[in-house]
């Protein structure tokens, strides 16, 4: 029988075969944006079994679970690992044309060697099948990221970490390159006085320096940003509902700084000024240090309340915004812009209403001094699926430079995701391919076609941030 996954899987003409197979496959992977635990490639973990690596934190597939009707002790809850695992392989069946039956089988293929389908019959089989290969040396951390081809991965960090586990990975090499990359969501929310004023004594601590107004939490932050450069870091990453641009007084920010910290929660309109306050002062500091600085943009999070509080943050139960961001977003650029303080930018949106809107709003701050200076990113959460990415690659082929783009990523937590960005690149061939084989695109412009597939599949990364 014929395998699911073959080796032309999606790759539908001559061209997309040509161009995947010769210019795509071979390309190692740069994976600038993740959530791995830093930790855990550290101690080069070993899972337990398929269900800790595979379903372990993995809310794309708990929210198909609970689709499916299965009772959150089979998710999240106390049932054995054998039984959750079991109720995904009952869960994957009815979740054909949903990235994650692609996704898994993907996975399953080209990390365990495995091409059966994954449904109730065959679900203990591969269970342990699976297990036994997650029991030896080739298949702890280090190793499914070497095996992947991973040469460089970029994690997210708060401010206040103590990368601890960087510098531990970076005196104990083993092929690929892991940095940080600047996450300081916390250092804005000033909306919840409590939990700011204890974000902003671990900020203390880690800056060695007290923090009583605005400009000494800039100092702090502008220590930290300081250190996470020594470290490597050559990425900042901001998850926003919207973008912030409002108009503001340095003493405004400073009086809604000292009224969080004293236990003051501010108004609307105050916190939207500090936000913008504060993205302005990220972006001065990414432009003077030559990083790059990620939006990603239009999540509404923790909507089920029942759920959130029982489980916490990341289970589940966030959302696709629908909050405009065309003027808000156009004068945040524009105010770094006159400021000479615009750095390296890329765009992430999650409502597909804004492919075009993100699109032409990067290209609007484009100055000629880099390559695809302002990007539009790539299909991200909710839009990382098959259709998701042929919108973003036909939104940026149409009002951008697709050959210009620095490719995909996995935005994930887990070691088995690597076969995402040879998903986008299938895609990727298969756009391009069908445009030759309909003669939209030149088969005498191969050469430079394929020079394109290999840049978007790792050199323009590699050039653009400067690792």
């Amino acid at each position: 029988m014929t395998p699911f996954i073959t080796k032309d899987f999606m790759l539908t003409t001559d061209a997309a075969r040509e161009l995947y197979h010769q210019s795509a496959e071979p390309m190692p992977i740069i994976d600038y944006h993740c959530h791995l635990v830093p930790k855990m490639i550290a101690e080069n973990t070993q899972f337990k079994n398929m269900t800790e690596v595979w379903l372990g934190g993995d809310h794309y597939k708990w929210r198909a679970m609970r689709g499916n009707g299965v009772p959150e002790e089979y998710i999240t809850g106390d049932k054995s690992d054998w039984e959750k695992f079991e109720k995904w392989a009952e869960t994957l069946q009815y979740a054909m044309r949903n990235p994650l039956y692609h996704w898994s089988h993907l996975e399953l293929s080209r990390i365990f060697g495995i091409d059966k389908v994954l449904n109730p019959s065959t679900a203990r089989e591969i269970y342990e099948e699976c297990n036994a290969k997650l029991a030896t040396e080739e298949f702890r951390a280090q190793k499914l990221m070497t095996g992947s081809n991973v040469k460089i991965v970029c994690t997210t960090d708060d401010p206040v970490d103590n990368l601890e586990y960087h510098k531990q990975i970076a005196e104990h090499p083993f092929g690929v390159k892991v940095l940080p990359a600047w996450r300081p969501d916390k250092a804005l929310g000033v909306d919840n006085p409590k939990a700011y004023k204890e974000y902003i004594g671990k900020l203390e601590k880690a800056a060695g320096m007290e923090i009583k107004s605005y400009r000494d939490l800039l100092e702090a932050l502008q220590k930290r940003h300081d250190f996470f450069e020594s470290m490597g870091c050559r990425l900042s990453d901001h998850g926003m509902d919207t973008f912030h641009a409002a108009d503001y007084t340095a003493s405004e920010i400073n009086r809604i700084f000292k009224n969080a910290l004293a236990g003051k929660a501010p108004t609307a309109r105050e916190f939207d000024k500090f936000q913008s306050a504060m993205l302005f002062d990220f972006g001065v500091m990414d432009a003077r240090s030559g990083w790059t600085q990620q939006f990603h943009v239009g999540p509404i999070r923790n909507n089920n309340t029942k759920m959130f509080r029982k489980l916490g943050p990341d289970t589940g139960f966030d959302a696709i915004n629908d909050l405009p961001m065309a003027v808000a977003g156009h004068k945040f650029l524009d105010r770094l812009a006159k400021n000479d303080a615009l750095a390296k930018t890329i765009l992430y949106c999650l409502n597909p209403k804004d492919n075009e809107v993100l699109t032409v709003m990067a290209y609007t701050f484009n100055d000629g001094t880099v390559p695809g200076k302002m990007q539009f990113g790539s299909g991200w959460w909710f839009l990382d699926q098959e259709d998701g990415m042929r919108k973003q690659i036909n939104a940026l082929s149409s009002l951008g430079l697709l050959s210009r783009f620095v490719g995909m990523l996995t935005d994930s937590r887990s070691f088995l995701s690597y076969p995402r960005h040879d998903y986008f690149r299938r895609i990727l061939c298969d756009v391009l391919g069908k445009d030759i084989e309909d003669g939209k695109l030149p088969r005498s412009e191969m050469p430079f076609i394929h020079k394109m597939v290999s840049d978007i599949s790792y050199n323009n990364a590699n050039t653009y941030f400067g690792f």
